[in-house]
């Protein structure tokens, strides 16, 4: 009988080798292409979020307190006291003026409908007072020192209790909570001290002044106030952060401005400063 033919055990190593390499090469590329394709979808949503601001704001005179709305829960029948889950709720924008409620929902956000959370304030400008001013707010023509009150800068950050509507809190059980799917209300971030914490990104007012009586000279780039400027922040996606990495050189922050499109941002800025980056 002949003998049969058969990979040597040397042909079978080398083919296991250039899968191997094939593999590494490949599989890279394919994880770059997935997170391309999630943040062009990302940043589609977010620009279908800002004209149906728009349109809200034609109708009713303002922008509305919320993107999608505060969670809410069944006041009769069998599922009385149960969370309504997201896409059930009539919300601000959804779904009169936006029909598609996966806009709201980054591409890597694993929440579900009825999935609720309390959420802090994002970090605040770390700058000393009189040293970060970004505009001319006295109206004297220059941006100086006297362009950086206190009054004008953000009124809360993280370790100042929960986010409710109409002020803080710190109870942790609030009455009004956010749905967890709506990542652009609120959303999931690397904690400095450490895990996770839910910040707020939707925000009417957020400085001192805002959130109080207002001033002539607090920051314009409220969407609270009459007429923000188009280079007021309206919410922001950390979700493609690279958490694990300082990040110092990344721009992978997207960030949705009033007047024009969403677009890429230093995640380092973004991260520190909130509302008062600037386009």
């Amino acid at each position: 009988m002949g003998k049969r033919a058969g990979f040597t055990l040397i042909e079978l190593l080398t083919v296991i080798a250039v899968i191997a390499i094939l593999a590494a090469i490949i599989f890279p590329v394919m994880a770059r292409s997935k997170d391309s394709a999630y943040r062009g979808s990302d940043m589609s949503n977010m620009n279908a979020i800002r004209t149906a601001l728009q349109l809200y704001k034609v109708d009713q005179g303002g922008y509305p307190p919320a993107l999608l709305g505060y969670a809410t829960l069944y006041q009769t029948g069998p599922n009385m006291g149960s969370v309504v889950p997201a896409d059930k709720v009539q919300g601000f924008l959804y779904p009169k003026r936006l029909n598609s409620f996966s806009t709201f929902k980054p591409a890597y956000n694993r929440f579900a409908n009825a999935d609720v959370t309390t959420a802090v304030w994002p970090r605040m400008d770390p700058r000393a007072i009189g040293q970060g001013a970004i505009r001319d707010l006295n109206g004297d023509g220059g941006i100086d020192a006297n362009d950086d009150p206190l009054g004008a800068r953000q009124a809360y950050g993280p370790n100042d209790g929960f986010v409710a509507p109409g002020g803080v809190t710190n109870d942790a059980n609030l009455a009004t909570k956010f749905y967890a799917v709506s990542g652009y209300d609120v959303s999931e971030e690397a904690n400095p001290a450490g895990g996770k914490m839910y910040t707020l990104r939707y925000a009417l007012f957020w400085t001192n002044w805002g959130l109080g009586s207002g001033n002539g000279m607090d920051d314009p780039r409220q969407l609270g106030y009459a007429e923000p400027p188009d280079d007021t922040v309206v919410t922001w996606n950390s979700m493609f952060r690279d958490a694990t990495a300082n990040l110092q050189g990344q721009k992978r922050d997207l960030v949705l401005f009033l007047g024009g499109s969403a677009r890429t941002y230093d995640s380092a800025a973004l991260a520190e400063r909130s509302w008062r980056v600037q386009p």
